[in-house]
């Protein structure tokens, strides 16, 4: 038999503790109990989608992956071994050969990338090939569509059509109606998941783009916000920005500028409402884990080559130099979720290095934070690397989501796993020598259907304990959402996240996190 009604008389009983626990001990800047500004300074299309509702053809953005069928022969175009031969249409079923990732130039131009990252191309006479290493105006196709159906063709005004033989030529010279089969394509969105600042801007184009982001940058965040999180206790906001705002206020197409800006105002509200500002470099140029939220054009790695590199490292360099003195600033994180799967350890090793003399070339006290990779990578690592000799942080992002595991666990399992997993690492790196810990993304949602405030209550205050524990803090994510268990103002009012401003002290914690796991399962 369930008892929901002794559950919530527990719970209460629980919170009094935990206030009585902690009454009047935290009044200094011990640790961070920071907020993100997640989609902010650097776009996030999930965060707040109503930026790209002005886009035409916006399921055609830059990154889309897309597969392209001949209406007449009813096979798919194909470019064999993933690129570096002529185009075929012979597939009677698509895969990766036949997947096209969109470059956008405008709302009807695009070029078309293929697995290994070569371009469709039109310069070896009539026919298509997939040989192109960079694009130019012979990788550039200009789209007519009808819904789903597309005539394609060079900027030359010759279509693409397709031959008995199964191969792609330029040479259909008139103009092709919808029932001319063997110019007419289907084209099936593979993927259109991609909703940063580079969709943002190739989408909008240069002009409109930046009167979306102006309006945005004004109004997502504001001086409100950093009297509201003060009241609330928090004591810091982990700002994300991108590499571009080092070239403000005219940054590289297709970036806006005006970032820069907004940054400085942030600094400003900071000093009036008493919180500390940390620095996070979100997107990398060519980005550094292929996400929408490092400004990825289509999903590529392109971070760790010597130019793009020497490019961050002179962002680094402007942060660092502009806001070293800002009485505001507490730290500088190099880099954010840099990918396993793609970015070398030592190469980001010898990058964190780097990094870290520069900040400390202008700075002795600014905290440097060194993110962890993303994926199959222990954190453990950074500690074993000599990142640098004082005010070092690394930064640990801990969500109950993105990965399978995950999906089935129900409210009770969620919570014994911050228990059982989260805190025996934190506090097994608190005791590691080196840098300090920082749980600098977490977040009040899981995938539990239909949970119940108290559920979410309970989730949110196990991780504030166990987060509590990290040495340099914790920061949530994010400050505002669409998706409003992300959004911690609306969870904040909403009381489904409670108790923001205490960090239980250990003694206390454990105490409490023992009641919870004998409690919960009737609670659950």
């Amino acid at each position: 038999m369930r008892l929901p009604c002794f559950g919530l008389f527990v719970f209460g009983v629980l919170l009094s503790v935990f206030r009585l626990a902690h009454s009047s001990t935290d009044n200094d800047f011990a640790k961070v109990r920071a907020v993100n500004l997640g989609g902010w300074l650097v776009v996030e299309g999930w965060i707040e989608p109503s930026l790209f509702d002005g886009i035409p053809n916006r399921d055609m953005l830059d990154g889309t992956q897309v597969q392209l069928k001949s209406v007449g022969l009813q096979k798919y175009l194909s470019a064999g071994d993933g690129g570096g031969g002529n185009l075929t249409v012979d597939r009677d079923a698509a895969s990766s050969w036949e997947t096209f990732k969109l470059w956008r130039i405008s709302m009807n131009e695009f070029q078309f990338r293929c697995f290994n990252g070569q371009f469709l191309t039109a310069s070896d006479g009539d026919v298509i090939s997939a040989t192109a290493d960079s694009p130019g105006d012979s990788e550039t196709f200009y789209i007519e569509r009808n819904n789903t159906l597309l005539h394609i063709k060079l900027l030359n005004g010759s279509y693409l059509q397709v031959t008995d033989n199964n191969q792609l030529t330029s040479n259909y010279t008139s103009q092709p109606g919808w029932d001319d089969d063997m110019a007419t394509f289907e084209m099936t969105i593979v993927a259109n998941n991609l909703h940063g600042d580079y969709q943002l801007a190739n989408g909008y184009g240069p002009e409109q783009a930046k009167s979306v982001l102006t309006e945005h940058r004004k109004n997502f965040v504001s001086g409100s916000d950093f009297l509201f999180m003060a009241q609330k206790g928090i004591n810091a906001v982990r700002i994300p920005v991108g590499w571009w705002i080092a070239y403000d206020p005219d940054p590289p197409a297709p970036f806006i500028g005006g970032s820069l800006n907004a940054l400085d105002r942030a600094f400003y509200w900071a000093q009036i409402y008493g919180l500390k500002c940390i620095i996070d470099l979100h997107a990398a140029p060519g980005s550094q884990n292929g996400m929408e939220h490092s400004a990825s054009r289509d999903g590529s790695v392109d971070w760790p080559s010597e130019a793009n590199i020497q490019k961050t490292l002179d962002a680094i360099n402007f942060l660092a130099q502009r806001y070293a003195d800002n009485p505001c600033l507490l730290g500088i994180e190099l880099l954010n979720e840099p990918s396993a799967a793609a970015v070398p350890l030592d190469t980001l090793v010898s990058y964190y290095k780097t990094g870290y003399q520069i900040v400390r070339s202008y700075s002795n006290t600014a905290y440097v934070i060194f993110c962890q990779r993303i994926g199959n990578a222990d954190p453990m690592e950074l500690y074993q690397a000599y990142l640098g000799a004082s005010n070092t942080v690394v930064d640990l992002h801990y969500y109950n989501l993105f990965d399978p595991y995950f999906e089935k666990l129900n409210a009770t399992e969620n919570i014994q796993f911050i228990y059982k997993n989260r805190l025996p690492q934190v506090q097994s790196l608190n005791r590691a020598n080196g840098p300090l810990v920082f749980i600098g993304e977490w977040v009040n949602e899981w995938n539990v259907t239909n949970a119940s405030q108290v559920q979410y209550q309970l989730f949110g205050n196990a991780q504030l304990e166990v987060y509590g524990e990290a040495s340099f803090g914790w920061s949530y994510w994010t400050l505002k959402c669409n998706s409003v268990h992300w959004d911690y103002e609306w969870n904040i009012k909403n009381r489904y996240l409670i108790g923001g401003s205490l960090l239980i002290s250990p003694s206390y914690m454990l105490l409490v996190a023992g009641c919870l796991m004998y409690l919960l399962p009737l609670l659950t």
